[in-house]
């Protein structure tokens, strides 16, 4: 008995409508565990190379993991997987709320899909038998909309994974959505599935997970809710209350979150009091109707808010993330709070990832205010910096897919290309957005931000210790626990936990315990290494056999150089990225074109297919 599974995945071919059960093999899962590590062995094994993100060939995919569909704490994410339509690497996303367990209950535990559909689609999975459904009607429903809809359709205990307009209009970071206002935001996942005209898949079902060892995994479960009663980081008075957007203030003054696209500090451009204007702990008084959780959550980070009056009222809508208030707060030298509650809800409605979404009106603005564009390109829109009004204009454009956002869609890299100018003001990782978190403050996310095969992502990597003004910068020795900190992203990632766990228990152990719990897979300290790493090299595998090298991953100068500003937590810094990654390539097994040796595949055991993809020769011998 396969233990933590359903044991079964779906693969449907959407131009043939040829739908095929497959087993989850007990190798399969005990050497990629699940999420990313399993979709990108699917996607390696069934996706030609070089093939176009947005052609039959390509594939989308929604992985669950072994906590999805117990009652593991934090257990309730899921991840989608394709290539990038942004970056032509590998891509891949999460996503809290509650579709991981209905889709294990519905009787699988991945989903994946390649092919063109004629028309819109849906994919119903009812208790195990799988349609495909005409979707025409629900073809342009933003995301209340339609979750309403389908629940009037398929029964009101059906949860979707599903794209908005974004998707529909192959924006290049459309996210999908689940729950209403939960996304998988990056990447462009959305545009994948919105290019194979699947509006949805949606699940129902009475299928259970079986746990190998409940006790364990209960005593797992205690040691949580202890240490959050006892104290712990904080976690539950900070992030339970208030959700991320509780550190949003001291991110602002600590030049963590971006200020003047990545170009300003708080002491200068945004100081305290505007800041606070933009943080949960302002707005929850006056907005906050009441808060939810995820799946099996404890913390409970997310609520729901009121906007009764002034000219963006809104009945019902998210609480906006730490990451959409940095993009749409201070990045815009921004502090209408009801402008930025305004932007995420139109990009959560539209399926719009808000990290990108935020980033790329901010590089306009600055371009504008540079007079690299007119107030006539921008269709009479004042985007100088600050301005609210202007954002929530922009940011209609945008959803609407209405004139400069149809090109402002694509992102900032694909519209400075698209219009010949302002590429001096990219902040980028291979195309892709940077996230609230500077790298010039915790230099280890340089190197993830390059050379994560997921480009700039803070959810990735390790080493995320931060630079103290003042101090020498020292990037000697980082290579291990840059390497420690990958493994544990992989495995919280993959299982189907939520980043949380590591600020709400007393050890990433934890996590390792509950999985070892439900799985009986009894994996050893070793075993944990090895399982993260191969996660990892079998996600970069899917760049190597693209072509991607070394010299192809790219970083903004904003990324690595302070200059400007002049002053405060990372004035004069300049990161040396190239000390950080030899340092984790050492470590890691890699040679310094970022493709792993022999040796070290053969030692961290179940990558022989990629050992004779990129060592042909060696193996004819």
């Amino acid at each position: 008995m396969l233990y933590g599974y359903i044991g079964k995945m779906l693969f449907v071919n959407l131009s043939t409508g040829e739908i095929e059960d497959r087993p989850l093999t007990a190798e399969l899962a005990k050497n990629f565990l699940g999420g990313y590590g399993i979709g990108a062995k699917i996607l390696y094994d069934e996706m030609p190379a070089n093939c176009d993100p947005f052609g039959e060939e390509s594939m989308f995919g929604i992985v669950t993991g072994p906590m999805n569909g117990t009652n593991a704490l934090f257990g309730g994410r899921y991840t989608v997987v394709s290539k990038s339509p942004v970056t032509g690497g590998w891509n891949d996303a999460n996503s809290g709320g509650f579709f991981a367990p209905k889709l294990k209950a519905a009787g699988y535990d991945a989903v994946f899909v390649k092919g063109i559909a004629k028309e819109p689609v849906y994919i119903f999975i009812d208790d195990g038998k799988v349609e495909i459904r005409d979707a025409k009607h629900l073809w342009g429903m933003t995301s209340v909309a339609f979750d309403n809809a389908i629940e009037e359709e398929c029964g009101s205990d059906v949860k979707s994974a599903f794209i908005g307009p974004a998707g529909e209009n192959l924006s290049l970071f459309a996210a999908v959505m689940n729950d209403g206002h939960r996304a998988a935001g990056r990447g462009g996942s959305g545009a994948v599935m919105g290019s194979k005209k699947l509006k949805a898949v949606v699940a129902r079902g009475t299928h259970k997970t079986a746990v190998f060892d409940q006790e364990k995994l209960l005593a797992a479960n205690k040691s949580i809710v202890e240490w959050m009663n006892t104290g712990g980081t904080g976690s539950r008075d900070l992030f339970g209350v208030f959700g991320t957007g509780g550190i949003y203030l001291g991110s602002v003054l600590t030049n963590d979150a971006s200020v003047k696209n990545w170009s300003g500090t708080a002491s200068v451009d945004y100081p305290e009091e505007e800041a606070f204007k933009v943080s949960s702990q302002a707005l929850d008084p006056k907005y906050k109707v009441k808060k939810y959780s995820c799946a099996n959550c404890p913390l409970g980070c997310g609520a729901i808010y009121e906007v009764k009056e002034g000219p963006w009222p809104l009945e019902f809508t998210a609480r906006p993330e730490y990451e959409t208030m940095g993009a749409f707060g201070s990045q815009m030298i921004n502090s209408n709070a009801e402008s930025i509650i305004k932007c995420n809800d139109l990009c959560n409605e539209y399926g719009f990832d808000t990290i990108s979404a935020g980033a790329t009106i901010s590089w306009a603005m600055e371009c504008y205010e540079n007079g690299v564009f007119s107030n006539e390109e921008f269709e009479g829109i004042e985007l100088t910096w600050g301005n609210g009004e202007a954002i929530v204009a922009m940011t209609e454009k945008l959803c609407k897919n209405e004139g400069i956002g149809k090109i402002l869609a694509l992102g900032t890299q694909k519209a400075a290309d698209h219009f010949g100018k302002g590429h001096e003001y990219l902040v980028v990782a291979n195309g892709i957005e940077e996230p609230q978190h500077d790298s010039r403050l915790a230099f280890n996310l340089a190197r993830t931000y390059r050379f994560d095969p997921t480009p700039g992502r803070h959810v990735k990597g390790g080493g995320k210790t931060m630079h103290v003004a003042g101090e020498p910068d020292d990037f000697s020795g980082t290579g291990y626990n840059d390497m420690l900190g990958v493994v544990n992203t992989e495995i919280t990632n993959c299982s189907g936990a939520c980043s949380f766990m590591g600020m709400c228990t007393p050890s990433v152990f934890v996590n390792f315990e509950q999985i070892n719990a439900i799985t009986g897979f009894n994996y050893s300290l070793a075993d944990r290494l090895a399982l993260g790493i191969r996660i990892f090299n079998m996600r970069h595998a899917f760049n190597v056999r693209e072509g991607f090298r070394r010299e192809d991953y790219k970083l903004s100068e904003r990324f690595l150089k302070s200059d400007p500003p002049h002053e405060g937590p990372i004035a004069g810094v300049v990161v040396d990225i190239d000390a950080l990654s030899d340092n984790f390539f050492n470590t890691i097994g890699w040679n310094m074109d970022t493709v792993p040796s022999k040796d070290s595949l053969e030692m961290l055991g179940g990558l022989e297919h990629l050992i004779a993809d990129f060592y042909p020769a060696e193996e004819e011998e």
